[in-house]
């Protein structure tokens, strides 16, 4: 071999030797930055903060707190022989029950295990201080009720998928549950993430804040007051309702029984209940406000318009008709104060039937009210051609007919603000995380079903319910006229109305002259007092005066306090019927 040759040789040598060099030095590289086959690239959701619901001045019902999600690979630490050592350790620092921990363990067919979640900054950072390997979190949120059993109705709660599941946490989860982020990251060895090398950074999106037209104030005192009529008179539980009548506003509804929002999985169906609007009942004398109203509106009757009373025993179309107080003549406005059943069916009977089912439609019955809240109910209006000759009587004095609380209460704002039906409204706005308004509360007329002249005399006469001789006199409020009605409702039993079980109600609205604030209240079965005026009318009351009070309006002190109790023959507002359920 010459040299040149030799040089050929040499020079082909070197570079296949340097090209063997930089093929192994890559990939030595390679293996050096790129994962290990244990810890593959993953794909991370990244979860949203659900938005927050507050009161209409901004209190916090519901929010979403950081916490943190502990996995294991269990194969690992079995291969390291370490389980019963993390159980000890886990068991010591977070309190984790050490056989659910050996269990979670035991699957070592797995790479990944759920051991704890719901953690917070400092549990995790305790964990971190142990140094055990093959352990890592995952972000999360926990959903937190920091006023607990507060409005729990109406806010309701997340499951434990995160999904709003009752209330305004299920009607709005499409704004309060947020976008969730992306990120693709690749891990070490140890599952750590490597975070130059993160392939993919999507940031998640919180949920809108929804701002609701609870006052949390009024809230209180509602539920205050409830809570105390329902223990002394050892009720099965009770709703209540405070709306602005000017512009539908809800600014306070509780329901009893209830239910800690922090521990829902701990409640019963029947404590979740929403009775203010997923329950159907017979109104009693509440509903004669309803019916005379029609008349009055028609022309049939005139407030001094008088009726015989028959002495509280009515036979009509061969059905007996009592009233609970015998009663000769009375006027319309003696009709609504003393709360006589006589009277209400032949004013219901003069207006007839398809005159009563049209008003009947027009106050909103039979149809939902557009409040927005899940859960709710109807009620039952049946056609008028499915009534018999007795019904439209019946529903003169709220039998025959099924309603809900909220109807009631829209009914009796159609009546303080001169006619004019509101929508009821629970949400007044809904605003994302850049401050962007999604939706915005706007008062929304429905119907104009009475004249306003004609609301002003039913407010007029209503008063007269809370005077001396009414049914309501315990709903009085010094210095401050309240229109108002009383009812006692007979429940239906297996073989028909059982007069042992009543539902006790009062509604008001206040100031009378000029009204703020519509009122209702109704206790479930009290015993052994059942009537409306002497159970609800003084919950009523206390509602009123601090909801008045809270507003800032000063009682006139021309108003003489009635402060000696009901004599035993006061009126009362209960209804008797001997008729089968229809």
């Amino acid at each position: 071999m010459n040299e040149r040759s030799a040089k050929v040789v040499l020079g082909l040598t070197g570079a296949i030797v340097g090209t063997a060099f930089a093929a192994l030095g890559a990939r030595l590289t390679a293996l050096h930055l790129s994962p290990l086959p244990s810890s593959p690239e993953l794909r991370v959701v990244v979860p949203a903060e659900r938005g927050r619901i507050l009161d209409r001045h901004g209190v916090v019902l519901a929010m979403d707190v950081p916490a943190y999600r502990l996995n294991a690979d269990p194969k690992a630490i079995a291969e390291e022989g370490a389980a019963e050592a993390y159980a000890r350790v886990l068991q010591r620092i977070l309190g984790l029950d050490p056989d659910e921990v050996r269990r979670q363990l035991s699957r070592t067919d797995r790479r990944q295990v759920y051991l704890a979640h719901g953690l917070t900054r400092t549990q995790r950072d305790h964990v971190f201080a142990t140094k055990l390997r093959h352990l890592w979190f995952d972000e999360m949120y926990v959903r937190q009720y920091p006023l607990n059993e507060l409005a729990a109705h109406v806010v309701g709660f997340v499951n434990a998928e995160g999904v709003g599941s009752a209330g305004i946490e299920q009607s709005l989860d499409r704004f309060l549950r947020g976008t969730p982020g992306l990120r693709v990251i690749v891990q070490d060895g140890r599952r750590r993430e490597i975070r130059d090398s993160r392939r993919v950074d999507i940031q998640p999106e919180p949920g809108a804040t929804v701002t609701l037209t609870l006052d949390v104030n009024l809230q209180t005192f509602t539920e205050e007051a409830l809570d105390e009529a329902v223990r002394q008179h050892n009720a099965l539980g009770g709703w209540a309702i405070v709306m602005d009548v000017r512009t539908g506003e809800i600014l306070a509804m509780t329901s009893r029984p209830t239910f800690d929002l922090n521990r829902y999985s701990q409640s019963s169906e029947d404590q979740r209940l929403n009775r203010a609007v997923g329950y159907v009942y017979e109104p009693g004398s509440i509903f004669k406000v309803a019916t005379i109203a029609a008349a009055l509106n028609e022309g049939v009757v005139q407030p001094e318009t008088e009726f015989d009373c028959e002495n509280g025993l009515w036979v009509f179309r061969g059905r007996p008709m009592r009233d609970f107080h015998p009663y000769g003549r009375l006027t319309v406005r003696g009709i609504i104060q003393k709360s006589s059943n006589i009277g209400a069916a032949k004013i219901t009977d003069l207006l007839g039937e398809a005159r009563l089912e049209k008003y009947l439609t027009l106050y909103g019955f039979g149809r939902p009210t557009g409040v927005g809240l899940p859960g709710e109910e109807t009620g039952l209006l049946r056609p008028r051609s499915q009534w018999d000759n007795l019904t439209a009587t019946r529903i003169a004095f709220g039998h025959s007919i099924g309603v809900t609380a909220l109807q009631m209460v829209m009914l009796l704002g159609m009546i303080g603000h001169d006619g004019v039906l509101m929508r009821p409204a629970m949400v007044q706005r809904v605003t994302d995380a850049r401050g962007r308004v999604l939706m915005e509360f706007v008062p929304t007329e429905l119907a104009r079903p009475l004249r306003p002249e004609v609301a002003r005399r039913m407010r007029e006469m209503m008063v007269a319910v809370t005077e001396e001789g009414g049914t309501g006199r315990r709903a009085a409020i010094p210095g401050v006229p309240v229109a108002g009605k009383t009812g006692t409702a007979i429940k239906v039993g297996p073989s028909g109305y059982d007069s042992r079980r009543n539902i006790a109600s009062f509604m008001g609205l206040v100031p009378a002259d000029q009204p703020r604030f519509a009122v209702l209240v109704s206790v479930d079965e009290p015993q052994p007092e059942h009537t409306g005026g002497v159970v609800a009318a003084p919950v009523f009351r206390r509602i009123a005066e601090q909801a008045l009070r809270y507003a800032g309006v000063t009682p006139s002190p021309e108003t003489r306090p009635l402060e000696v109790p009901p004599p035993a023959s006061e009126p009362e507002d209960r209804g008797h019927v001997d008729w089968p359920v229809m």
